[in-house]
């Protein structure tokens, strides 16, 4: 096996751990080091080596969380179309990394100190739809885009542990808060 390959093994291992971590930590966030091996099918001494401790895989967490937010950006086209669709699209590709999202959310050791940038990237690439809907008239302009970004990311944690914990079917996810966050974002005509 050449070198190259076994880099390649070892990446795929590490991706392999991270969303075996994620998978386990969204169900279950005070798991240890040890019951992460264990369900990486890992040993902790393996862990560790990738990771130095808890604070380490987190942070890895956040990157993998980062990378899926930015993907389901840039799938979800929120330059294309009305707005409301593009949120739409967005709430649909933004499903699948739900739950590690909600982990993240929940982790407050992540907002102490400086902000990763990748975070203000994904705020802002939001908070730009939520402005263009404004703009086309779709959406109220008495809330604000960083509000509405806010209010996003907090149904997107909060159906997740709902869906996590059996109290709301996995396919009503995408409905609700597409539902809630429109309906309460949209502009009513006047009369």
């Amino acid at each position: 096996m050449s070198h190259m390959g076994y880099g390649c093994l070892m990446a795929v291992d590490r991706d392999h751990v991270l969303r075996s971590a994620a998978a386990l930590l969204t169900r279950k966030s005070t798991a240890t080091m040890d019951e992460v091996a264990k369900a990486a099918g890992i040993s902790r001494a393996t862990l560790h080596r990738q990771f130095a401790g808890r604070d380490a895989l987190v942070r890895a967490l956040e990157a993998l969380g980062i990378a899926e937010c930015e993907a389901a950006l840039d799938a979800a086209r929120p330059d294309e179309g009305p707005a409301g669709d593009a949120v739409r699209r967005l709430v649909r590709e933004i499903e699948p990394a739900a739950a590690l999202l909600a982990f993240l959310y929940s982790e407050n050791q992540l907002f102490e100190g400086e902000q990763n940038a990748g975070w203000t990237r994904i705020d802002e690439r939001i908070a730009a739809l939520f402005k263009r809907g404004q703009a086309g008239g779709e959406f109220r302009i008495d809330l604000t885009p960083t509000w509405l970004t806010e209010a996003l990311y907090g149904l997107l944690a909060s159906g997740a542990w709902a869906v996590s914990e059996g109290r709301v079917a996995a396919n009503d996810f995408h409905y609700m808060i597409v539902e809630l966050l429109l309906g309460g974002a949209l502009r009513r005509e006047e009369s």
